[in-house]
């Protein structure tokens, strides 16, 4: 008897964990991603390039990750011929950033239990961050090479190896991969990142403003394809995570 009734308490218990668990989250989360980029600087022509990152992610809630994310990648611009660029600038970027960016998705803010459309869309992101990104010019050219546009003893002026402030601003949608306690496991995103720096340093030219268009701070932007895998502590939610509907 002593055995069916540790027997009932055993299952009893294991259906209540079940039970509570589409509740439940875990607090934190690793991945890496692939991205596809390009610079918004002060050339004309830009080149898109492959690129990744790392990240390391505490999951505030299941809605609201908060990730410090290692970029990395390739910008470059212009060109030494001058249906490229009429002085011949040309720069090559191999950069690296470190970023701290916090999504907030839909399903944080909208009660998607009762409505099939509403649970597709929770997982819609948009989020901003801070960070820093380090320059690192592999080829540029500093002279101009073309003398009816100008003495080829001129040099731009800039810098090889900076560092400067970025803010990036994203938006996308993360798919939710649920294991065995209907917690979100992995998951998958497909998202766009535009960042804008606070510096000259992208494309390696500081040209004085009188004589060069340079409105705008130096941006670049990148298309991403992301993948988490979720572990740690597990964590209670208000709503029910995953949703049939």
């Amino acid at each position: 008897m002593k055995k069916y009734f540790l027997l009932f308490v055993l299952v009893s218990v294991t259906m209540m964990a079940k039970a509570q668990s589409g509740f439940n989250y875990y607090e934190w989360g690793a991945g890496f991603g692939a991205s596809y980029g390009r610079g918004f600087d002060d050339l004309n022509r830009q080149v898109w390039h492959p690129g990744g990152s790392l990240n390391l992610t505490y999951n505030y809630s299941p809605f609201v990750p908060m990730s410090l994310e290692v970029q990395f990648g390739t910008l470059e611009g212009g060109g030494r011929t001058e249906s490229q660029d009429r002085y011949g600038r040309y720069s090559k970027n191999n950069f690296k950033a470190l970023v701290l960016h916090a999504d907030l998705q839909m399903g944080e803010i909208i009660d998607y239990d009762d409505s099939f459309f509403l649970n597709r869309i929770k997982n819609f992101y948009i989020g901003a961050g801070i960070g820093a990104i380090s320059n690192n010019m592999k080829d540029i050219q500093r002279t101009n090479l073309y003398l009816y546009n100008g003495p080829n003893t001129y040099v731009f002026p800039g810098k090889d190896k900076s560092v400067n402030l970025m803010v990036p601003i994203r938006f996308g949608y993360e798919f939710k991969i649920y294991d065995d306690y209907d917690q979100v496991g992995y998951t998958i995103t497909l998202g766009y990142q535009h960042a804008y720096t606070f510096g000259e340093g992208l494309d390696g030219y500081n040209d004085n403003t009188q004589k060069f268009k340079n409105n705008v701070p130096d941006q670049f932007a990148m298309f991403t394809l992301g993948f988490k895998y979720n572990f740690g502590n597990t964590v209670s939610y208000t709503k029910l995570v995953r949703n049939f509907r």
